[in-house]
């Protein structure tokens, strides 16, 4: 009898054991959440660079399985990966992964017994803020070393670094923002020395060149603005051709009259002669069919109104993203092409959805700039404005803000849906 009593006691034991083995499993699957941003990147690991496996819709509900830092992993649309803590919004208090974070400890004590002098050197290297470039580079579109490239950024030209990734900065220059590697970067003694040698007391004011000369406005349409920024208050709309008298240069901007008061323009846009004009078009209207709906639809020829759209574009490269922001303190995708047609009279959508609804349907071959580019996988969640040459100007997201990307290779050649014209 006894035998038969410790054989059940042994059976029950184990069988409890299994249990709570499964139960200490299945609490990983910890609850469910909602999506709270118009887009959010799901990535393959916890990292801000990380491959991007799928972009998730504002409200989408996804599965919560574990936080690790400030990572969530999730499982949404049958794929698992990760997303960042403040793009969702949870259901119910997620206990963070101790594993993980066990894991991560002990990395940062296998790290902290790497000797002193050399941490210390790192700190220098990556310091942020102006630096100066040690040698002619290209900057990158993204921190890869096949990426494509964006400009030449020029020897002893000062950058503003404002991140630092595996050894890549991401730097801003005085019209764009993109990559380069961290060693093209003057180290931080190199630069304390010249800011004692070569700046006063006070910080360097910006350079006024006093002239006086006239120019036309080069391109269909420019905003004459209040201050040399692109985000001071526009105070004018100049067309092509409109004569100015230009009284004083700041810092790539020029200081014009315009209907007796002081406004900027950017120089780039002032020509020292008229530009020819025409009417006429060679190339011809081509119906195209929207892939969305059913019915046929005819593209206008383009009319060079696109253009004037994205030299609007462009003047904001370098702006910051902001989820559900539509002005120059901070834009996201939709948000950003709905303020640039704003301002020569087209009211989009709010939406990257909404807008694939506005304008006509146009054939990914003749895609002119102006032209609004449309991607996603289930569904369309991101938008940008075409600028010709395969490439696009958008509000990409929130490291590396309004830029200029391929639309012919990567995520987005995979991921595109189709193109409206709205001018």
């Amino acid at each position: 009898m006894k035998s038969k009593m410790n054989i059940k006691s042994i059976v029950m034991m184990a069988t409890v054991g299994i249990i709570s083995l499964f139960f200490i499993n299945m609490s990983f699957a910890v609850g469910t959440a909602k999506v709270s941003v118009e887009t959010a990147n799901l990535r393959e690991t916890a990292d801000e660079n990380a491959k991007i496996l799928e972009l998730l819709s504002m409200n989408e509900n996804v599965e919560v399985i574990e936080k690790t830092g400030d990572w969530y992993q999730v499982k949404a649309r049958g794929i698992t990966g990760y997303v960042r803590q403040d793009l969702i919004t949870v259901s119910e208090k997620i206990e963070e992964n101790k594993e993980t974070s066990n894991k991560e400890t002990t990395e940062e004590k296998t790290e902290n017994k790497q000797p002193e002098t050399e941490a210390k050197t790192e700190e220098k290297e990556i310091e942020l803020g102006k630096q100066k470039v040690v040698e002619d580079t290209k900057l990158k579109i993204v921190p890869v070393i096949n990426a494509t490239d964006i400009i030449e950024v020029k020897k002893d030209e000062e950058v503003e670094v404002t991140e630092i990734i595996n050894g890549w900065a991401c730097i801003e220059t005085k019209t764009t923002k993109g990559w380069i590697r961290k060693e093209k970067l003057k180290k931080e003694e190199a630069k304390q020395e010249e800011t004692k040698q070569e700046q006063p007391e006070e910080p360097k004011k910006e350079e006024v060149k006093q002239v006086s000369k006239t120019l036309y406005v080069n391109t269909t349409s420019i905003n004459v603005r209040k201050e040399a920024s692109t985000s001071a208050e526009i105070i004018a709309n100049l067309p092509v051709n409109t004569a100015v008298q230009v009284i004083a240069e700041v810092n790539g901007w020029s200081q014009v009259k315009v209907s007796g008061k002081d406004g900027y323009i950017l120089s780039s846009l002032l020509s020292t002669k008229k530009q020819e004009t025409s009417r006429s078009s060679t190339q011809p209207r081509t119906p195209e069919k929207a892939k969305e709906t059913s019915t046929t639809s005819t593209a206008p020829a383009p009319s060079g109104k696109g253009s004037t759209a994205v030299a609007t574009a462009k003047q904001y490269i370098g702006c910051k993203y902001v989820y559900g922001g539509s002005s120059p303190s901070g834009f996201d995708c939709s948000g950003f092409t709905s303020y640039v047609y704003r301002q020569h009279g087209v009211s989009l959508n709010r939406t990257a959805a909404g807008q694939y609804s506005n304008g006509v349907a146009v054939n990914r071959g003749n895609l002119q700039p102006g032209d609004l580019v449309m991607f996603g996988k289930s569904g369309i969640n991101h938008v940008g404005i075409y600028i010709g040459g395969g490439m696009m100007v958008h509000a990409a997201n929130p490291s590396r803000g309004v830029t200029t990307d391929t639309i012919n290779s990567g995520y987005y050649n995979n991921n595109y849906v189709g193109a409206r014209r709205v001018m």
